[in-house]
């Protein structure tokens, strides 16, 4: 035996051996490229694991408070759907001319244009009270506090204030047209002519 492979088998460690480029083995290399691949693995595995954490805590939160805001869609039964929206003291509801269009058939709320000034509107209307005139003109509204009103304007805007103003009266069942009449006409749908103003 040669010095060399003697002295290895004394000290319990490999000979070195030398690669084609002359460069040392590949047993230490892959020792040192697994433990390197395992730890990216376990990177990879915490960092996925908090992102799932993330998108759970995200849409939990989104879920319980309603998306305040934006909204988010209603599921309950019974209510019109539509995008909820926060308020201060309440919400309401944002609903589509379509909605709108299928509550009709078989009314069971006060249809009220806010839209100042007078331009037209829905037929089906009970009130107009400009969005300015609403506590003012309080008296003419529902006297039950849970009945359901569908506020509408132009665009959509005027009736977003009315119906903070509407919560802000007491009312807790408030749903909105969203776009107002341009969303309604833009829908295929007519407004009617009244006078009133």
């Amino acid at each position: 035996m040669s010095g060399k492979h003697r002295q290895s088998q004394a000290t319990g460690t490999r000979p070195h051996t030398t690669g084609s480029a002359g460069q040392r083995g590949t047993v230490g290399r892959t020792r040192a490229g697994n433990a390197g691949a395992t730890s990216k693995r376990r990177w990879a595995l915490l960092a996925s694991g908090l992102g799932v954490a993330l998108i759970a805590v995200v849409a939990g939160w989104a879920i319980l408070s309603g998306s305040p805001g934006k909204g988010s869609p209603t599921a309950s039964t019974g209510a019109p759907q539509g995008t909820v929206v926060q308020a201060n003291g309440g919400h309401w509801t944002n609903i589509t001319p379509d909605t709108l269009a299928g509550m009709l058939n078989a009314k069971d709320f006060t249809l009220l244009n806010v839209k100042t000034p007078y331009i037209g509107e829905i037929a089906g209307t009970d009130l107009y009270i400009p969005y300015t005139d609403l506590a003012a003109r309080a008296s003419q509204l529902p006297s039950n506090k849970s009945a359901r009103i569908v506020v509408y304007c132009r665009s959509g805007n005027e009736s977003a204030i009315a119906a903070q103003t509407l919560i802000d009266l007491g009312y807790t069942t408030i749903d909105n047209l969203d776009g107002g009449m341009n969303a309604w006409t833009s829908s295929g749908r007519q407004l009617v002519q009244l006078n009133r103003g």
